[in-house]
């Protein structure tokens, strides 16, 4: 039940005598990660930095870092704001926490749900004039869309001029169904990791060439891609490293000093994040998403990340979710496979997929298993459950044999 409060009554019943101590910069705000890989991990923010990195801080587009927390409410007086924002990732989460806590330093309106439904959400859209939509990738993309297709003429929806998605892969097949159904919609990916805060930013265009997950965005204020000896990636060499930050980044996990020290090192008195995500560096500087390295594939010396065949298997008209993982192999060491949640009533074969794939990414990166599930576990944030794709493929396998 929603308890309706009239805010100027309860402004003025509040006490006149501050009950707490004076607040600094300093203070702890600390997030869990979405345990894509294994058991959420806190990651402890001084308020300063998270506010600089994540809540609004520094502008997304122009990467302008504002000298004052004032100007933010300054620009809302001019006419830069506020607007209706409608976060449906849960507040437990990174994404959906800081992008409301963003909303209120800029004096939004926000929409809360107490749980994903999408034909709820386009009504809701509808209903409170919601200006920006903000999901968690292809778990809420995809229903989304779905729902927009059948009943589209049953909303108004001219309020609405963005969808924004961070934390989960964001499918270019998917955003075309979006942009094709609201044509002037801004479609916005914003990418980056609860260690590092927010490391670039993309606006997709209707008909953009990808090779299936990868996407690759304008790298944000201090971040770069770095090789093993922490020197930055040559743009357009080619060469593989992983995303770091530096600047304004948390001070490392809750209770975890050997994974702090792992995670956040000091190399020449200069403190980074590198949580482990892999990427290239193109000619113009923009940076190309490969994935975490901690789900990679070897499979036969080759290097496969799970998030580029997911997006290719994701274009197929059959297919509605799907995991990547690599299962053991005696000849391949490891072997790519599918984990895949078809449509209902619809299906696919192996050999269909692989062709399908085939026009997307490399043969060595084709899924070689299909394992069929009736739903794709994921965490409530949208967030893959890598572990179990790789346990549920590998029983599946074992099955198979017996």
């Amino acid at each position: 039940d929603v308890v309706v409060v009239d805010y100027q009554a309860a402004r003025d019943a509040q006490s006149p005598v501050r009950d707490f101590g004076a607040r600094s910069g300093d203070d702890i705000h600390m997030i869990y990660t979405g345990g894509t890989t294994g058991m959420p991990k806190g990651v402890m923010w001084r308020q300063e930095d998270i506010f600089y990195s994540l809540c609004g801080g520094i502008d997304a587009y122009t990467n302008e870092k504002v000298q004052r927390p004032e100007e933010l409410s300054e620009k809302c007086a001019a006419g830069a704001g506020p607007i209706v924002f409608f976060p449906i990732a849960p507040l437990m989460h990174g994404a959906g926490q800081v992008s409301t806590i963003r909303g209120f330093i800029h004096g939004d309106t926000t929409v809360l749900v107490r749980k994903f439904d999408a034909d709820e959400a386009w009504k809701l859209v509808d209903r409170e004039r919601v200006n920006v939509l903000g999901i968690t990738g292809d778990a809420m993309a995809r229903p989304l869309a779905d729902s927009l297709q059948e009943s589209i003429s049953n909303y108004d929806l001219t309020s609405l001029f963005s969808i924004g998605s961070s934390a989960a892969i964001f499918s270019q097949s998917i955003k075309e169904q979006i942009m094709a159904l609201l044509p002037n919609l801004l479609v916005v990916d914003s990418v980056g990791a609860t260690e590092t805060g927010m490391n670039g930013i993309k606006i997709a265009v209707p008909g953009e060439e990808t090779q299936g997950g990868p996407a690759t965005v304008k790298a944000s204020r201090d971040s770069i891609v770095i090789d093993d000896d922490y020197n930055e990636v040559v743009p357009g060499s080619g060469d593989v490293g992983r995303i770091a930050r530096t600047g304004n980044i948390p001070l490392g996990y809750y209770k975890d000093p050997e994974r702090t020290a792992l995670v956040f090192p000091v190399v020449n008195g200069r403190r980074y994040s590198v949580p482990g995500d892999f990427a290239k560096v193109e000619e113009d500087g923009q940076i190309t998403l490969l994935g975490r390295g901690s789900i990679m594939i070897n499979t036969g010396g080759e290097k496969v990340y799970p998030e580029e065949v997911e997006g290719a298997l994701k274009a197929h008209p059959a297919v509605f979710d799907c995991l990547v993982v690599g299962v053991p192999d005696q000849r391949w060491g490891e072997a790519v496979a599918a984990v895949v949640q078809f449509r209902p009533g619809t299906s696919a074969t192996l050999e269909e997929l692989a062709a399908h794939c085939r026009d997307h990414v490399a043969g060595y990166k084709i899924p070689k298993r299909l394992y069929l599930t009736d739903a794709i576990v994921r965490a409530p944030s949208g967030k893959p459950d890598y572990p179990w794709a790789k346990q549920f493929a590998i029983k599946a396998g074992e099955s198979e044999k017996a």
